[in-house]
């Protein structure tokens, strides 16, 4: 029995699951919120069971020493020598990284070197991983990248069409995101219609508050909707998605403004929020569009659109596909968005099963017997994906 920790650390947050491998037994799981702000929370799960406590915890180090303790006083670990190796979500691994790696400090010290592809994200992911190495130096260390799955994509699919030296010495270019999620959810489809992943074409609509869509043609990634950041692509809670980059200018000008501040509104202003001027979360516009609030409605529709595009964009650049897969927060349980999305797409035969799409968070086939193209709700499971490469590289 091998005892792998997969970790997710954000910028004041450190998710966790302890899992049993290779069984993918999950053992426990947590997070850890506020750091380094007053009233931290500290919660894990265990049996079924939630415990949570509010503590004062400065920054990651004494976080991560807080939940290794708490797996001992708990008696799920007896000692740190029973964690055989920890697996590192990264948001980003630049033009270098194709695959899960071991951490070393060469690695970092790249990793360190291209903070600037993802401030917001890549920062947080290092803080939480020298952590861990200070704690359990004699444990392997695995960072399993999102953008490593979109590496397969071919230069015609990830190159802008800039000036060449963008991309020669700046690495402007796609990266895509959400890479753990896409790979699992396509494995685990092919597995549902018996068959090897290369056997099978398959589009994944990740729909969270962050979301891409992927076109995943006989197991690799040819294309996703996130570019070089996660701006890129669908409209998403607080995101805007692709706008024409010259609406920056416009606005910098109209507004007095600069550009991170733009930057910022599209991130944190737009999507959702942005056009409903109500809320960045699904479900107050699904209620608020029952009510009538047109432009809770809109807001929904602008990005179903936007996914039935790339659906049918990758549909033919494909020469077809097998199945669509809805997984992430909204996908696995916002039935009405999955109908409006399908519905939208209905020319390439599929056809929602009303009746199997009532549900929330289940793996299941929802579309109609004699649809042409299948529709499958899979919930992603990045964790297990971080833990089956960290065991593969202990």
């Amino acid at each position: 029995m091998i005892k792998i920790m997969a970790v997710n650390a954000g910028s004041s947050s450190l998710k966790f699951q302890l899992l049993e491998m290779p069984e993918e037994k999950l053992i426990t799981s947590g997070i850890v919120e506020r750091i380094g702000l007053k009233h931290s929370v500290f919660t894990i799960k265990l049996n079924g069971e939630k415990k949570e406590e509010t503590l004062d915890i400065p920054n990651h180090g004494v976080a991560v020493n807080i939940l290794l303790n708490k797996l001992i006083e708990l008696k799920i670990i007896a000692s740190y020598d029973e964690i055989s190796g920890v697996g590192h979500r990264v948001v980003h691994g630049g033009s270098e990284i194709s695959k899960s790696i071991v951490l070393n400090e060469k690695e970092i010290e790249y990793l360190e070197s291209i903070v600037d592809l993802a401030p917001l994200h890549l920062g947080p992911n290092l803080i939480g991983i020298k952590a861990f190495k200070v704690i359990l130096p004699n444990v392997k260390h695995v960072g399993v990248f999102d953008t490593a799955f979109h590496h397969t994509m071919p230069e015609e699919s990830f190159l802008y069409a800039v000036p060449w030296d963008w991309y020669e010495k700046f690495q402007v270019r796609k990266y895509g995101f959400h890479g753990t999620s896409h790979k699992y959810v396509s494995d685990r489809c092919a597995e549902i219609m018996r068959k090897k992943p290369e056997e099978i074409n398959v589009i994944v609509c990740h729909i969270g508050n962050g979301a891409s869509i992927c076109a995943v043609k006989q197991g690799r990634s040819v294309d996703t909707s996130m570019g070089f950041t996660p701006l890129d692509g669908i409209p998403m809670g607080t995101r805007s998605g692709s706008i024409d980059p010259a609406v920056v200018e416009f606005m910098m000008n109209k507004k007095n403004k600069k550009v991170k501040e733009i930057t910022n509104l599209l991130n944190k202003q737009s999507g959702y929020i942005g056009l409903s001027g109500l809320s960045s979360d699904s479900r107050d516009l699904v209620e608020a569009s029952k009510n009538g609030n047109h432009r809770a409605q809109l807001a929904i529709d602008v990005q179903a659109k936007r996914i039935a595009d790339y659906i049918a964009s990758y549909y033919v650049y494909m020469g077809g596909a097998d199945a669509i897969i809805f997984t992430a927060g909204i996908g696995e349980n916002a039935k009405s968005t999955r109908s409006n999305i399908i519905e939208r797409v209905s020319i390439l035969g599929a056809k929602i099963d009303e009746e199997r799409n009532d549900c929330r968070g289940v793996e299941r086939l929802i579309s109609t017997d004699d649809s042409k193209l299948k529709v499958y709700l899979i919930p992603t499971n990045e964790e297990v994906m971080i833990a089956r490469d960290t065991l593969s590289l202990l």
